[in-house]
């Protein structure tokens, strides 16, 4: 066993990828490679330097020794961020690509015989899996990249070397996992978003059902979009509200969609959509 080394780990999760068909998550997997590539390219950073641990919907990224942390955080964050943007712009909500990033540092050892050995490993895998972090990235429909730093890269590199990031846009949280005896303290943003304007019960609250989600009683990662961001007739995740009527289903309109709201006992919408 060689001697650990300390460095800096980048553990990243894509949003909903498991709710996708098979052709959309072969889709996401070409996306998130592709843009992840230019956005590093882009900084200067080289990816092909980075240890990497790829799962369907992420990855686990081992940075080589001589990387800047101001320039992974404060940049290529940034940048990625800014690409998702772009390619999100012109796809259905079905088919876009949004992250959860979690950045720690520690010792890890290189020479695993299944993967990297170290506590720090397990934190910033842990710290991506927050509630608050998934919460935050469903309350801002247009964002790209949620992220999340543990307290010390928070003091160290966000509030002295911050680039293009904005500390005072970053909020303090408990991460609790009590299945995983996990339980931490980091430091959440939503990259180009004011998430200290969100309040606190807000990030904590329960997870509740959104078009295209398991209705109540079945598992959901996420929550509704931030009330208020809706403007008139469609919302963010593409329901369409109508006075007391929300629609909702592929693209809230045609066969499957499905209205709620106060409205008459004999209304009908034909084919298989259902009024209550």
């Amino acid at each position: 066993m060689n001697h650990p080394e300390r460095r800096l780990l980048i553990s990243v999760d894509m949003e909903r990828y498991s709710r996708r068909g098979n052709v959309r998550q072969y889709e996401a997997q070409q996306a998130f490679q592709q843009l992840l590539h230019e956005a590093a390219t882009a900084v200067g950073l080289d990816r092909i330097s980075w240890k990497t641990q790829q799962a369907g919907d992420g990855e686990l990224a081992i940075l080589p020794a001589d990387a800047r942390e101001p320039q992974v955080i404060g940049r290529l964050v940034p940048d990625l961020n800014r690409r998702l943007r772009h390619y999100n712009s012109s796809r259905l909500p079905e088919a876009r690509v949004r992250l959860r990033v979690a950045l720690h540092q520690g010792l890890v050892h290189l020479d695993g015989a299944n993967g990297f050995p170290g506590t720090a490993v397990i934190e910033v895998c842990r710290l991506c899996d927050a509630r608050q972090l998934k919460k935050a990235l469903t309350l801002f429909p247009d964002a790209g990249v949620a992220l999340i730093v543990s307290s010390g890269i928070y003091r160290e590199v966000v509030s002295e070397y911050p680039e293009e990031l904005r500390p005072e846009r970053f909020r303090r949280i408990e991460v609790h996992l009590p299945d995983k005896d996990f339980r931490e303290s980091a430091w959440i943003c939503v990259v180009d978003e004011d998430l200290s304007a969100v309040p606190t019960e807000m990030l904590l609250a329960e997870p509740t059902p959104g078009p295209g989600q398991p209705e109540p009683g079945t598992s959901s990662e996420d929550g509704p979009a931030l009330p208020g961001t809706t403007a008139g007739g469609a919302d963010p995740a593409g329901a369409i509200n109508v006075g007391g009527i929300r629609v909702v289903g592929q693209n809230a309109v045609g066969h499957g969609a499905m209205a709620i709201g106060s409205i008459g006992e004999d209304a009908n919408f034909g084919g298989e959509g259902r009024a209550r």
